[in-house]
């Protein structure tokens, strides 16, 4: 299993490596952002992988900050501890 996985893993790199190598030979600056376009929409935003539950308790923890309400990482640690 190791030596399969160990080969998938070369394969990829190789992979991107050619790809990297056909990018920067193309001269087409149209094509470029076609490519620029693709794999920024293929990029995963952290808040979407976010539950709702999560969402919100980050939204209220902005909410706190910009009301003032601190609390010093000190104060934090005993609270959790």
């Amino acid at each position: 299993m190791y030596l399969i996985i160990k080969f998938y893993i070369i394969d990829i790199q190789t992979t991107k490596i050619e790809l990297v190598k056909t990018i920067l030979a193309i001269e087409n600056d149209e094509f470029i952002q076609k490519v620029v376009d693709f794999i920024n929409k293929e990029k995963v935003d952290f808040w979407n992988e976010l539950n709702l539950s999560e969402q919100n308790e980050i939204k209220k923890g902005i909410e706190e900050l910009n009301q003032s309400k601190r609390v010093s990482y000190e104060s934090f640690l005993k609270k959790i501890s």
